[in-house]
């Protein structure tokens, strides 16, 4: 018992005196934490080099844009081709994916040798060598009568601009063909192929074995977004932020990036790390000074490093009593796999000796336990330097996606990562360590990068169906001039029957005068109450004008108008307007002073004074029973006898546009026209008596009321509604009024998109198929988002949250076609509205025989204040259809509250001048 004790004590005291002694030989490979976290500092900031324009020429690390924009969803189907060409040996294989509509996979593939007098030989030969095999392959599984797609997957550092085109960089690990090299490889094997009269495939992808490898595992886990390769060479790729990289135009949505990690300290940024060891296999490779950061890792080098680590050793007399064998003097002796063979667990050193053997050397029990060593350290150096260079582009996805926490998915593939005994285990543990913000699920490629080629094949098939659908749907919102030109021309037309007494009656743009008579001229002054109801707010202001300085001071108070109140009884609406204004006289100490009033009502009224508005009909949302065809003053003076607290001086009743303009025209007297671009749209402007036949008189001017919203509602622009605008209608509370604000304002945009996501996603473009309660509800989608949808600040995980909010579970690639739609949308109603106003400037210029019209268009409204683009559009509009109108828009500041007030005072100041006449 004794002398198996004293056995087991000699033995671990030979083991750890062997691996001291190893320690001690290679301490400059074993590396620190530190050391580890300041190598993944160092690739992160190569992979920023890689992606910036200006740099990228001179990086080490290319960081390659692949042009593979998305991940399976899993709705992808079909038959495919895949090649792969890249290793020792080269695949062909039929993919059949998703069939009868299952995440489901059938492959059937077959391996061709790759000779070295062919990799090594010409570029023509290669290619046609590989035509061959595919046409082989073709004739032997009876495909030849068929079309197919084809995937390449190509696993040398490539230039690509598109993904079915890439430029070879460089040759790596054994190929060397000649007269490649700056040559598109794609255009290269259709070529050969075309010599196949009876092959008839297209080659829809070219992409590099770790992308493959990504995308392979990405459709089995929608959570991977990176790919390593961990075998003969090695290589990483994952999805980064378009609007980080500068090589691409565009900024929306991803796309996988091939890092071709392995040239990382081609430009000395590792010198400090290598080793002589590291430097003599550089020197004694096929490409010197090249792939320094791969020729630490993979595992064409790691046998070929513990050889020369051996025979130094051996040199020194550390190892097998000084002795050498030729075996051990010839390069390529020692391979990967008797490196992982020496690594294993139990039989480990037992295969250590046999390898040694098979070498010609005779080792003893210490020389086998200091080589399983040596292997050991080589291996384990490749492995955190793999991790390192792993956790700087999970740390990049995590700050892309500015999340505390990033779970993801790595997908891996390679045979040192999959025969090496203790490679993962040891690669896991320092990501995790080194990354600890991230939970990282490592999953195993099992059917290789080729069927990733054929996936991503797959994938882009998909898109371009996909593409072709959401482009049909949006070319329905994509306005040409000549439509533009179209619709100012009946917009002009329909402004001419308005005004005219005849025709009047079945106009639609409705033309109402206003009574408004001047512009103020800077003379008014005193206090005005104002009141502005147009939406589910309603205003109560207190206007102080000072005249000389042109000066206005205001006071107001915002009051709710209950749904209940607005689809109630007239007497309710009225009597909540006028407990309101209670509440404000009381908050301002007002009780019982009477003030000359300003009705700000932004509905249409057919007004016969100042003071009188005969309600035409209700519109954004207002039902209350009891009003329409009744004079809105005379119930709002009921309503105040009915409290008989207070006693006002009502003397003009103003829509909100009207308002907008006088707003306006108190600073700029060239302000003729006011617009509102707001939760409805409407225009007016000041129009020649002469030219309104409904009002008595020729001599000067009055505002023109158009409400522009019912334009179309006798159907002369049903050419440009397309079957959303008709759900949108259908759905409104006024079905078949106020179709061109249908299309044009706030408080239509939103259900509009809504229509057309739910249209989508009906047809399987968007959200999965998958259509949530929440997008069912109407209303949902208000416009809000869509102008923040649109921000150009706002990142598309900014989008995805605001999509999210709205119980919208979306990918990068959903949100990307969501701010489409939304642009769409919103490109129409700022062109429309264009088009309307391009129609009211040419009119004015053309009265009055100008050759140029300088004007002042006044305007208010959300959407032209929010929107990000909307008020560019508009204008560029404006001035491509009335290029001889110099047109100003000028934003209302101050609301059409204080609109009503100057209303009043130019109102009062002309009853003024006429009793002094």
């Amino acid at each position: 018992m004794f002398a198996v004790h004293l056995m087991a004590f000699y033995f671990s005291k030979l083991k750890e005196d062997q691996i001291k002694k190893v320690d001690r030989f290679l301490y400059h490979m074993r590396l620190s934490d530190d050391t580890l976290l300041d190598i993944m500092r160092r690739f992160r900031a190569e992979m920023e080099k890689g992606l910036a324009k200006d740099t990228n020429p001179t990086a080490a690390v290319k960081m390659l844009p692949t042009f593979v924009r998305a991940i399976p969803d899993g709705s992808e189907n079909g038959e495919f081709l895949s090649l792969d060409l890249g290793g020792s040996k080269f695949r062909v294989l039929k993919v059949q994916v998703a069939e009868e509509g299952k995440r489901h996979v059938q492959m059937e593939s077959q391996f061709y040798p790759t000779p070295n007098e062919i990799i090594r030989g010409n570029g023509t030969e290669l290619f046609e060598y590989v035509a061959d095999c595919l046409a082989d392959f073709m004739k032997t599984k009876d495909l030849k009568h068929k079309k197919l797609p084809l995937g390449l997957t190509f696993s040398f550092p490539c230039r690509q601009t598109k993904l079915e085109e890439g430029v070879l960089l460089s040759w790596t690990k054994k190929f060397k063909a000649r007269g490649v090299q700056d040559t598109d490889v794609v255009s290269r094997l259709t070529k050969a192929m075309r010599r196949h009269k009876d092959m008839d495939v297209d080659i829809l992808a070219l992409v590099n074995d770790t992308v493959g490898t990504m995308m392979t595992c990405a459709y089995d886990d929608p959570y991977c977004e990176v790919g390593v390769i961990i075998g003969t060479g090695t290589n990483a790729c994952y999805m980064e932020d378009m609007s980080n990289i500068d090589l691409v135009e565009g900024d929306e949505g991803r796309m996988c990036i091939n890092t071709e990690w392995g040239a990382f300290g081609d430009d000395g940024a590792l010198e400090d790390i290598r080793t002589e060891f590291d430097r003599e296999l550089d020197l004694g490779s096929l490409n010197p000074g090249k792939q320094m950061f791969e020729k630490m890792i993979s595992g064409l080098y790691l046998g070929e490093l513990v050889r020369l680590i051996l025979l130094k050793m051996a040199k020194a007399g550390l190892l097998f009593g000084g002795e050498k064998s030729s075996a051990l003097h010839t390069k390529g002796k020692i391979e990967t796999w008797h490196v992982a063979a020496m690594e294993k667990y139990k039989e480990g050193l037992a295969n250590t000796r046999e390898i040694l053997v098979d070498l010609g050397l005779e080792p003893s029990e210490a020389d086998c336990i200091a080589v399983q060593h040596v292997c050991t350290i080589v291996s384990f150096r490749s492995a955190n330097l793999c991790a390192a260079a792993l956790a700087a582009i999970l740390t990049r996805l995590r700050e892309n996606k500015k999340v505390e926490r990033l779970r993801t998915t790595v997908g891996v593939d390679g045979t040192l990562y999959k025969i090496h005994p203790q490679y993962p285990k040891r690669l896991h543990k320092v990501v995790r360590k080194l990354v600890p913000s991230c939970d990282v699920r490592f999953l195993l490629s099992e059917s290789g990068s080729t069927k990733g080629a054929a996936m991503v094949t797959a994938v882009a098939s998909r898109v371009q169906a996909q593409r072709k659908q959401i482009d049909k749907v949006l070319a329905l919102f994509r306005l040409t001039q000549e439509q533009l030109v179209d619709v100012q021309a009946k917009m002009r037309a329909e402004l001419e029957y308005g005004l005219k007494k005849k025709s009047h009656g079945l106009a639609t743009v409705r033309m109402l005068p206003t009574y408004v008579c001047g512009l103020p001229d800077g003379t008014e002054k005193g206090k005005f109450l104002a009141l502005d109801l147009g939406g589910t707010n309603f205003r109560v202001l207190l206007v102080k004008i000072r005249s000389g300085r042109r000066s206005v001071r205001m006071y107001n108070k915002i009051f709710a108008i209950p749904l209940e109140i607005m689809q109630g009884t007239g007497e309710e609406l009225f009597d909540h307007i006028v407990q309101c204004i209670a509440d404000f006289l009381d908050y301002m100490g007002l009780k019982g002073v009477s003030l000359p009033l300003g009705f700000t009502f932004s509905f249409p009224c057919r007004q016969t004074s100042i003071d009188k508005g005969t309600l035409i009909g209700w519109t954004k949302g207002f039902k209350a029973t009891d009003c329409e065809g009744e004079d809105v003053v005379d119930m709002l003076r009921e309503a105040i006898k009915r409290r008989n607290e207070f006693d006002l001086d009502i003397v003009a009743v103003v829509n909100d546009t009207v308002g907008t303009m006088m707003t306006c025209g108190y600073e700029d007297p060239n302000c003729e026209i006011g617009l509102i671009a707001g939760t409805g749209s409407n225009m007016c402007y000041m129009e020649d008596m002469r030219n309104i036949e409904m009002v008595e008189g020729d001599e000067g001017k009055m505002c023109i009321n158009t409400e522009w919203g019912g334009f179309g509602d006798n159907g002369c622009i049903d050419d440009i509604r397309t079957r959303y605008d008709t759900e949108v209608d259908e759905g409104s509370l006024n079905p078949g009024k106020q179709r061109y604000e249908k299309m044009t304002s706030g408080m239509y945009l939103g259900e509009i998109v809504r229509q057309i996501l739910i249209d989508l996603t009906k047809q399987g473009l968007l959200f999965r198929g998958q259509i949530s309660e929440r997008l069912r509800t109407r209303g949902i989608f208000e416009t809000k988002f869509l102008s923040q949808i649109e921000s150009d600040r706002l990142a598309l995980l900014q989008v995805r949250t605001i999509l999210q909010q709205l119980g919208l579970d979306s990918t990068c690639e959903d949100s990307i076609v969501v701010k489409e739609v939304c642009g769409a949308v919103s490109r129409r109603a700022a062109q429309l509205c264009g088009a309307g106003l391009a129609a009211i400037v040419e009119k004015r210029r053309e009265d009055q025989g100008l050759e140029h019209l300088r004007i002042t268009v006044g305007v208010d409204g959300t959407l032209y204040k929010l929107h990000p683009h909307f008020s560019r559009i508009l204008q560029e509009t404006v001035k491509e259809l009335a290029p001889r109108c110099d047109v100003t828009f000028m934003l209302s500041e101050d609301g059409s509250g204080k609109g009503a007030a100057l209303i009043t005072a130019v109102a009062k100041r002309l009853q003024q001048a006429q009793k002094e006449n």
